[in-house]
């Protein structure tokens, strides 16, 4: 993240964005974001900025971007009462229309590993009221984090068992976190969740082998990919999904991701060879938040890891939309796929 002073060489014109492969047979749908603490972000970065209300920063930069629908997540303990602002504000096709630029606004709704501690029935009694909103569309992001262990590991642990209980039991998707604890993360899982559930195991940064056993034992269950796959310090993503395409795989050939930003976090480094980041004034600086708007740039980076139509025939992959066969891979089509994903796993 860049710093304030940063702030001063990078207009917030640069927010708007455009990438040539969104079209209405291609949007952006993000299924991980933090619109509130993105757009308080903004705020505190552009005190003076030109958006006053989160749907000024929607309707300006989502919109014209592309983005269709956004899965906004809070994990916050206690919970923040604007997540129901928020939500009613998007009940109505009218509401949509006027105050989100026809984006569709959708929310999922947990506790956060790191404020496990915090966890207690008052805050679960707010989220399972949380879970009747019809905006609501799953249970998250809750899960492990033994990178940072802001809350005891067995506090981890026993929170994460309790929340998947809540949300099996409401026939709600998942949203998982899951930190250097894939070994916890995967017994939990598979104890207490059934294997047809939907889960979204966001922000993959695990082992690859951690993540083919999850697709094998769970047919519903996606790989979320943000734009830290575009890093060079990562390698275990990019291994990830190429691995989706592997002729020795168990599962036939198929893109199993959904796409997302986790914004305000985590910009795409492609963006970063737009012209506009090549002037003197800016080169070198980094944006100081990202936006939905950027997920196509995290999609052309995955389509150039998969495998180009002679290579999928040597292989004998199978033909097809999620197919690696003989149509090319581009950022529409990882866009499409992951749009059809997304529509599987929230039903947004």
């Amino acid at each position: 993240m860049a710093n304030n002073r940063s702030n001063e060489f990078i207009p917030e014109s640069l927010f708007r964005l455009a990438h040539p492969a969104v079209s209405p047979a291609s949007p952006i749908v993000d299924t991980h974001t933090h619109l509130a603490l993105t757009f308080e972000s903004y705020r505190r970065k552009y005190p003076n900025g030109e958006y006053k209300t989160v749907y000024d920063f929607v309707q300006a930069l989502y919109v014209p971007a592309g983005v269709q629908e956004i899965v906004d997540v809070w994990c916050e303990a206690p919970v923040r009462p604007l997540w129901r602002e928020f939500a009613d504000s998007a009940l109505t096709e009218e509401k949509r229309r006027d105050l989100w630029g026809g984006m569709g606004y959708w929310f999922v709704m947990g506790v956060h590993p790191h404020q496990a501690k915090d966890y207690t029935d008052a805050i679960e009694a707010d989220i399972i009221e949380a879970m009747a909103h019809p905006r609501c569309v799953g249970w998250g992001e809750m899960g492990l984090d033994y990178h940072y262990d802001t809350s005891p590991r067995p506090v981890q642990r026993e929170v994460f068992i309790r929340q998947l209980r809540c949300a099996v039991r409401l026939k709600k998707p998942l949203t998982i976190h899951s930190r250097e604890a894939d070994a916890d993360t995967e017994c939990i899982l598979k104890a207490e969740v059934p294997k047809d559930h939907k889960i979204h195991i966001h922000c993959f940064t695990n082992a690859p082998a951690f993540a083919q056993r999850l697709l094998d034992w769970f047919p519903n269950l996606y790989i979320g990919i943000t734009g830290v796959i575009t890093y060079g310090s990562n390698v275990d993503t990019s291994t990830t999904v190429r691995n989706m395409f592997l002729p020795s795989s168990p599962s036939p050939p198929r893109l199993r991701i959904v796409l997302e930003t986790d914004a305000p976090y985590m910009v795409p480094n492609p963006v970063y060879n737009l012209p506009a980041f090549a002037k003197p004034e800016v080169k070198g600086q980094k944006l100081p938040l990202c936006h939905s708007g950027m997920l196509p740039w995290t999609a052309g980076f995955i389509a150039n890891l998969l495998p180009k139509p002679q290579a999928a025939a040597r292989s004998g992959a199978a033909s097809g939309a999620d197919a690696g066969g003989a149509e090319m891979w581009d950022a529409a089509r990882v866009l499409s796929v992951a749009r059809e994903n997304a529509r599987a796993m929230y039903g947004v």
